[in-house]
């Protein structure tokens, strides 16, 4: 179990795929904690398991063994709508490819994640524009993905992931298909949202920038984890 300081706690974590080839190893006996409210940058090589990893700790994918605890709930004791209430009330997601819909606005598709929460429709509408106004978009809040640039629009997912105050914010190359001024701009949205919300950030990233400002670094190689610095 956590203790009422610990946001994630992962112990023993073995996650494997079946393959062509034989069984690959995605995570091999991981363990760590992040602090409520801390800041954890999950670094390595492509293909050393930091995607599996971050799908497990915000339930897309159940952990085969071991333990992930997360405020409070462990992971594999829940059955899959369990889990989705898990991922709507706990976790918010900002995704490498922003994860938009092309056919929604900008404004609508920050209110999707409002939508599945079944908010009432002005209450969704308002908290879309406080976000919004938030990453300094509301003035494109009529907008498609297709009509913004690549740093708007993941500013736009980072305001869908905070629509329904997450305790967890969970982040997978947030700046990897953004410029330098972008990236800039989405780590500082990240980190000011962490120190108004309260929200726990942990982050995967091959940004050097963004890893070097994080309270926590947690590097992973073949699966295993190297590194882990408070």
């Amino acid at each position: 179990m956590k203790s009422a300081d610990t946001a994630v706690a992962v112990s023993d974590l073995r996650h494997a795929f079946r393959t062509r080839a034989g069984e690959l190893i995605a995570l091999d006996d991981v363990t760590f904690t992040v602090a409520a409210g801390g800041y954890a940058a999950l670094v390595g090589p492509s293909g050393a398991g930091k995607t599996t990893l971050l799908s497990i700790i915000g339930g897309l994918e159940p952990p085969q063994a071991g333990a992930v605890v997360v405020d409070g709930l462990d992971l594999s004791n829940l059955d899959g709508d369990e889990l989705a209430g898990f991922r709507r009330d706990t976790v918010g997601f900002v995704f490498q490819h922003f994860g938009l819909l092309d056919a929604l606005t900008a404004i609508e598709n920050v209110e999707l994640a409002l939508v599945l929460d079944r908010a009432e429709r002005r209450t969704r509408r308002r908290r879309a524009y406080e976000l919004l106004d938030a990453v300094g978009l509301r003035a494109r809040a009529d907008h498609r993905p297709i009509e913004l640039s690549g740093g708007e629009r993941q500013r736009v997912a980072m305001a869908r992931a905070l629509a329904n105050r997450p305790r967890l914010l969970l982040a997978d190359e947030p700046t990897g298909n953004l410029d330098e001024n972008a990236a800039r701009n989405v780590i500082e949205l990240l980190e000011t949202g962490r120190a108004t919300a309260g929200y726990t950030l942990v982050v995967v990233t091959h940004n050097p920038v963004l890893a070097a400002r994080a309270e926590q670094r947690l590097a992973l190689t073949d699966g295993r984890l190297t590194t882990s610095t408070p």
